[in-house]
């Protein structure tokens, strides 16, 4: 679909507006940048980390349900699968930090081609099931493929150094560098979803046979979506080994996907920084609960249905909607 067809396709938009709307876009990206910096001084650092490399993972989630449609109750497969290659490459092959996300978020590009090539083709809750039922297979391999370690995971990957020069030893130089991936990914997919690509994935989430009609690839195009998300959330699976030194069958399980969607529903579904504050409430509650002797996911679960009856949207979503902001 070209970019003539899109606008065609779509509500007239005033200059002055989308020139508001950029502005507006680059007050908020002005914010986040300005909480990254200063938040090591008010919060624990690793906790931070923690917060982005979930954040970053729950973005990826949204492009693809958000923008596309479509929801996969596998993306833990792409997380924990790059993690186990990334702490691999780094603890047995010896590569720097950059090399080894490198080869973890590659990793994951990979299963994401083969899992999508296998199901795009389905809606629904066929989809669903079939993203949820390849990802048991991951889940089943890291238990038995000897690099993996079974139940003992992967442990002491070493952090390396950042451009051979900054130790990740150092909890700062850790967060400092775990936010620039996060700020790379982020603002990646920002682009992809205000792009004439992430307009089409749009119509097709919308209006799919329309977009049949017209002459496109649909599956074609979902695959692409596919593939950028499971991207991503490698990017995210990476980091997260790394930074935290071990990888375990908890990140390709299927409750690791469970709260990837609720991170998403929680913030807000769709909506630019709404994936950012589900991830961070999640985490949150998560550290928080560890120490109360009450059942985490059943308190989480209950929170997550009160909070979904007070916000509909999510919580970004929410006030996006009452203060009339898309």
């Amino acid at each position: 679909m070209s970019q003539e067809t899109l606008q065609a396709t779509s509500p007239v938009t005033a200059p002055g507006l989308k020139s508001a709307g950029r502005d507006l876009t680059l007050v908020w990206y002005g914010l986040g940048i300005a909480a990254l910096l200063a938040a090591p001084f008010f919060f624990y650092p690793i906790f931070l980390v923690k917060v982005l490399c979930f954040a970053l993972f729950a973005c990826a989630f949204n492009l693809l349900l958000g923008s596309c449609g479509l929801l996969s109750f596998g993306h833990a497969a792409f997380f924990g699968a790059a993690g186990y290659v990334a702490g691999h490459a780094a603890k047995e092959w010896g590569l720097p930090f950059e090399a080894a996300l490198v080869c973890g978020t590659a990793a994951a590009a990979a299963v994401g081609l083969l899992f999508g090539y296998v199901s795009v083709r389905r809606q629904g809750l066929q989809f669903a099931m079939i993203t949820l039922a390849l990802a048991q297979l991951v889940y089943f391999l890291a238990l038995q493929l000897p690099f993996t370690h079974a139940e003992d995971g992967l442990s002491a990957i070493p952090r390396g150094k950042v451009l051979g020069t900054f130790d990740l030893d150092n909890i700062f130089v850790l967060y400092y560098a775990t936010a620039v991936v996060f700020l790379i990914g982020f603002v990646a997919m920002h682009r992809m979803t205000n792009s004439t690509f992430g307009q089409l994935l749009k119509a097709i989430r919308d209006n799919e046979p329309r977009a049949i009609s017209l002459g496109y690839e649909v599956h074609r195009y979902k695959l692409m979506a596919f593939v950028l998300s499971a991207t991503m959330a490698g990017l995210a699976g990476s980091t997260k080994a790394i930074a935290f030194k071990i990888v375990a069958l908890t990140d390709v399980h299927w409750s690791t996907s469970g709260s990837v969607i609720l991170m998403t529903l929680l913030g807000g579904l769709g909506t630019l920084f709404g994936p950012v504050v589900g991830a961070a409430v999640v985490v949150s509650m998560e550290d928080y609960l560890a120490d109360s002797g009450l059942p985490i996911n059943a308190v989480i679960g209950a929170i997550f249905i009160l909070c979904i009856l007070l916000f509909r949207r999510g919580i970004v979503g929410e006030i996006q909607h009452r203060f009339g902001k898309r």
